[in-house]
């Protein structure tokens, strides 16, 4: 009787498999915030550094057209756009930080609505940058599309998140937090995989480097925003299968996306954030 009213604790080999998921997962996601971190420092020391010298100008030698002599309105959009991308990503990593969650619980909720304004607001100075703005948009219609799914996917789920806080739907708040973590980093995505790219082929293949189009690009702009969320909802759902077999193959598989992110922050670190900051 005892044995058919205590569960059956889980065998080793299901034990190995969701803790090497587990661990995997962990190892990806500090990999993703080292590099996203570092884009933030490249953020604040070319942009940044620029705005402070009184050279905002100078920010067209990586965005053609982005900074417009006497266009207020454009240019307060650009600036607050880079300023609320830095918050975002650091204000994403103090949110995925368990011990600030447990501890600090007021810290993170307030850090929660900050986050979520901030995903607003870059999503919409997204939007409009990318029609308005020669150059910010870049390679035609297929990369602004690309683009605009990201950030209205941006608004979609910051929605979903807040509503699922406000029901007290505490697991389902999680995972549109982690979609919507993801979305937001489309930019940084799309550069490493950029990166990626070139250092795989050794220079740019499926697309034109004078004017940046191609098809390769409008890939991309797409890949950037769905390849990460369709990675994810494997690995939600191999951690809630409970299947060794699918977990230990989601863990070989992520164990290899964990390669290939690193692989393609390296190269965007040494070929376009370094220079630009020294």
């Amino acid at each position: 009787m005892s044995a058919i009213l205590t569960p059956a604790l889980p065998t080793l080999p299901r034990q190995t498999a969701a803790r090497a998921l587990s661990r995997t997962m962990a190892a990806w996601l500090g990999v993703a915030l080292l590099g996203q971190l570092f884009f933030v420092i490249y953020v604040l020391g070319f942009y940044g550094r620029h705005a402070l010298q009184g050279r905002p100008e100078l920010w067209n030698k990586v965005l053609p057209h982005g900074w417009v002599a006497g266009d207020v309105l454009g240019n307060t959009v650009l600036a607050g756009h880079l300023l609320f991308t830095v918050v975002i990503l650091l204000g994403g990593a103090l949110q995925l930080w368990p011990l600030l969650r447990r501890r600090v619980a007021a810290l993170h909720r307030w850090n929660g609505r900050l986050y979520l304004v901030s995903a607003l607001i870059l999503s919409v100075g997204g939007l409009v940058m990318v029609w308005t703005r020669e150059g910010v948009g870049l390679g035609g219609t297929g990369q602004r599309l690309g683009i605009s799914l990201n950030a209205v996917l941006i608004l979609a789920f910051a929605w979903l998140g807040w509503r699922a806080a406000r029901l007290r739907r505490f697991d389902a708040h999680r995972r549109w937090m982690l979609r919507l973590f993801l979305v937001v980093a489309g930019v940084w995505f799309f550069r490493i995989g950029l990166m990626l790219w070139l250092i795989v082929n050794q220079g740019p293949v499926g697309f034109d480097p004078e004017t940046f189009e191609g098809p390769f690009l409008i890939f991309l702009s797409f890949a950037q925003t769905l390849l990460p969320l369709a990675v994810l909802e494997a690995v939600l759902r191999a951690q809630a299968s409970g299947r060794p077999a699918l977990q230990a193959a989601t863990a070989t598989g992520l164990a290899l996306l964990t390669l290939a992110t690193a692989v393609g922050i390296a190269a965007a670190g040494m070929l376009m954030w370094l220079p630009r900051i020294q």
